[in-house]
């Protein structure tokens, strides 16, 4: 992956963790349902933080480090600078997002009339939200992929995606069960390469092939 890697996926699931209530009273009618629902919001929330403390560590400023070790991120309501700093973060996480679609469209438009037209149908139809539900090798440089698309944008069905000609296909132990993210196409000698980010678990994913055959199963 060149530009939505797994890296960068896991950066912008942390930025739930920045996102604060408007106002004191909207914070305390939150923790009182909490409560009347039989649960303990801030024991929820410190189990949360600790949960992805790695990252936050890994992907927050310096700035944010004390609230992430004594867990106080996501348990109390934020000070002004607190609220301000992370408003700062998710701008620019935001800015940076933008941009990087953009080079990734960018690049995506350059290459468009050099991809097999099934190869064209298969990342501008997004699999966003399918979930794989069999894998398998039927004869050398086949690799067949069959997805349910009821959650996803486009299809909504379970259809069967066949790679012919693969000549690249990294790595072997993909997932029944990984759940389809995002996707970048490139133009490769005699056909094309897709590189794939998987959740469930997250995984990089690449195959280069010839073509792809498309089927929507009924």
């Amino acid at each position: 992956m060149k530009y939505f890697t797994k890296e960068l996926y896991e950066e912008t699931q942390i930025a739930s963790f920045l996102s604060f209530p408007e106002t004191e009273k909207d914070w305390d009618e939150n923790v009182a349902w909490h409560r009347s629902e039989g649960l303990d919001f801030e024991e929820m929330n410190r189990s949360s933080l600790e949960y992805s403390k790695k990252d936050l560590l890994k992907f927050l400023p310096e700035f944010f480090h004390p609230y992430i070790q004594e867990g106080t991120l996501n348990t109390q309501f934020p000070s002004e600078e607190l609220r301000k700093m992370a408003e700062q973060w998710r701008s620019g996480l935001d800015q940076r997002m933008s941009l990087i679609g953009k080079e990734c469209r960018g690049h995506y438009l350059s290459i468009k009339g050099s991809l097999p037209d099934n190869a064209v149908q298969l990342y501008e139809k997004s699999l966003h939200d399918a979930r794989v539900l069999s894998l398998e090798m039927p004869s050398d440089g086949i690799f067949v992929m069959t997805l349910d698309c009821r959650g996803s944008m486009h299809y909504g069905t379970d259809i069967k995606v066949t790679f012919v000609g693969v000549k690249n296909l990294q790595p072997l132990d993909l997932s029944v069960g990984s759940d389809w993210i995002s996707d970048e196409v490139y133009a490769a000698e005699g056909g094309f390469e897709l590189h794939v980010l998987f959740e469930n678990p997250l995984k990089e994913f690449t195959i280069a092939a010839d073509n792809v055959i498309i089927e929507i199963l009924s």
